[in-house]
């Protein structure tokens, strides 16, 4: 298989898994283009790459610009501006799991504090059960965010040791 082979399949399997980050497969693909173009590109050099409308071009990279995947470039004396991915996979990962948690997990602790606070004193069992399932969930939620708070935080050359150990 051809390096270009090789791009193009690893861009569509890209593709792939960007939709169980949430975000769209062509928002995907654009990242993995830019994750392995040798330059910065244009709007119109990745939609010419990917076969794309100019359109769903620009509305992916205002998303990835979002998300901090990808940042723009200017070059003087051009007025397009250039995009480039972020290199680094511990950071590309970290990105991904803030916004997957500003997006998921954020709302539903939000919606769990919301009813666990209504003010209403609990006169019913099946009231009190409803409250006892939210105080479950609420109290799951917040250790989740402090594993990922503490996991984003942490350095990856810790994560870097537990893999040594764990390859030993």
């Amino acid at each position: 298989m051809t390096i270009e082979g090789k791009k193009e399949k690893f861009i569509e399997a890209w593709g792939q898994l960007g939709t169980k980050w949430g975000i769209s497969k062509t928002m995907a693909h654009i990242h993995a283009l830019l994750l392995f173009a040798d330059e910065h590109m244009c709007a119109d050099q990745i939609t010419e790459a990917l076969g794309i409308s100019r359109g769903n071009t620009c509305m992916n990279i205002k998303s990835l610009v979002e998300w901090e995947l990808i940042h723009g470039i200017s070059i003087p004396g051009d007025r397009k501006e250039y995009y480039e991915a972020e290199k680094d996979m511990w950071t590309i990962f970290t990105k991904i799991i803030q916004k997957r948690k500003e997006q998921e997990l954020v709302p539903l602790q939000d919606l769990l504090e919301e009813l666990s606070s209504d003010g209403l004193k609990i006169d019913t069992p099946e009231h009190q059960k409803f409250q006892n399932k939210i105080s479950e969930m609420k109290m799951f939620a917040n250790k989740a965010d402090g594993m990922l708070t503490s996991f984003v935080n942490s350095e990856n050359s810790w994560l870097m040791k537990g893999m040594k150990m764990m390859m030993r």
